[in-house]
């Protein structure tokens, strides 16, 4: 069973992720408050919504942050999700690409020097 939302619904499943304390400790999903990142699963096609044009910003596989309480909860098929208003989200999350970590230097005292041609 597929989940299609209406006007400015949007279709959202709680990213679970895993979070360690500075003193190194791992909690779980279920020792943590409600995720507020969540990933977009379906979007409604927008339209006039009480005499107003909505036009729908966000796209199914962003990552979004949402209002704590905001939404429906709903389980399908075993998953759970939850359908929100695009007013509730209150930005969309992007990932920036780390930097390649740098090569440790070669130790210049080991090295040989080059060999001299005759």
């Amino acid at each position: 069973m597929t989940i299609k939302p209406l006007a400015d619904r949007v279709v959202i499943k709680s990213v679970e992720a895993e979070e360690t304390t500075k003193s190194g400790i791992i909690l779980t999903a279920s020792a943590q408050e409600k995720p507020s990142i969540a990933e977009i699963v379906a979007v409604g096609p927008g339209g006039m919504v009480d005499g107003k044009e909505v036009k729908m910003f966000v796209k199914v596989g962003q990552k979004v942050l949402i209002s704590k309480y905001s939404g429906t909860e709903v389980k399908v098929d075993g998953e759970e999700y939850s359908i929100v208003k695009q007013d509730d989200i209150l930005a969309v999350v992007e990932e920036t690409a780390k930097a390649p970590a740098k090569a440790p230097a070669k130790d210049k005292t080991t090295a040989k020097a080059p060999a001299k041609r005759k």
